[in-house]
């Protein structure tokens, strides 16, 4: 007969009683789904934003049935988006923010079969420390040249295993991480998250920081110019204005015949030479 059970883990419990405490010290509350991700990824993230983040890893019954008792507008929404195992991360950083913090950390892994190459993977000349056997055939087959001396397996020049983009097979893979070669480039990616009762999707998360930055150059630039343009002075450009203005008062002095310390060189030099083309129509002209 079925029984319900009455008794729990205790690294179960402790995560039941995280999930229900930490959103009433922090205001976001994000998703991160464990398919594409290592638990190798988590440890370095979680040194990097100690005391800024909050990260655990948790099975999607335990975090649902633990958000189930939060009174947080939208936590449902958050809720069912748990699937299989989960990290949630709390953190008073915008949702946005905390994505592009962690494109930034990523980590280089060991290869899994099927996996692509990030980098070209290149395994250096020397001693591998590993003693001959059929291991021989796998640095065959991946290209690279060996010799065995006192008793070990030497690589005897640098060789390229695979090029960046290229799918490492399951062998290959097996044969760079005896190497310790980790060629794949691996960062976190918010599934989804949730601030002030709004829950963004994967897609309303992600930020071309340099597309914006691009942008917003392109528009103070276009901006500095029409200001400059109209002459309306601001602290930024109030020296091309002035430069503009300057340089327009010299060009109209000097059209205009006004002699100032700044223009009376062009001046004088414009107006002899108007005397020295009227001179020379004058000295050709032939009464009629």
């Amino acid at each position: 007969m079925h029984q319900n059970r009455t008794t729990y883990p205790q690294k179960k419990v402790q995560m039941y009683q995280q999930v229900q405490e930490l959103p009433k010290k922090y205001k976001v509350i994000a998703l991160v789904r464990m398919e594409k991700v290592r638990s190798s990824q988590l440890l370095p993230l979680r040194k990097k934003f100690k005391g800024e983040v909050e990260i655990i890893s948790i099975k999607d019954k335990v975090a649902q049935k633990a958000l189930a008792t939060l009174k947080i507008p939208a936590i449902e929404r958050l809720a069912d988006k748990l699937v299989g195992q989960c990290v949630l991360m709390f953190t008073n950083l915008s949702p946005h923010k905390l994505n592009i913090l962690l494109g930034r950390n990523k980590i280089m892994l060991a290869a899994r079969g099927g996996d692509k190459a990030s980098i070209d993977v290149v395994i250096k000349a020397g001693n591998t420390g590993i003693t001959p056997g059929p291991i021989l055939t796998d640095f065959k087959e991946a290209g690279v040249a060996t010799k065995i001396d006192q008793g070990t397996i030497w690589i005897t020049k640098d060789s390229t295993a695979a090029k960046k983009g290229d799918v490492i097979s399951a062998k290959l893979a097996t044969l760079l991480s005896k190497l310790d070669v980790k060629p794949v480039e691996a960062g976190i990616i918010l599934n989804s998250a949730l601030e002030e009762s709004t829950v963004y999707s994967q897609e309303e998360l992600v930020i071309d920081v340099e597309k914006y930055r691009e942008a917003f150059a392109r528009a103070h630039q276009e901006a500095m110019s029409l200001s400059i343009e109209i002459g309306y002075v601001t602290k930024d450009n109030v020296t091309a204005v002035l430069a503009k203005a300057a340089q327009q008062a010299r060009s109209l002095a000097t059209e205009t015949g006004y002699l100032t310390e700044d223009t009376k060189r062009q001046t004088l030099q414009k107006a002899h030479a108007q005397a020295s083309a009227l001179a020379g129509k004058l000295k050709n002209y032939t009464p009629q």
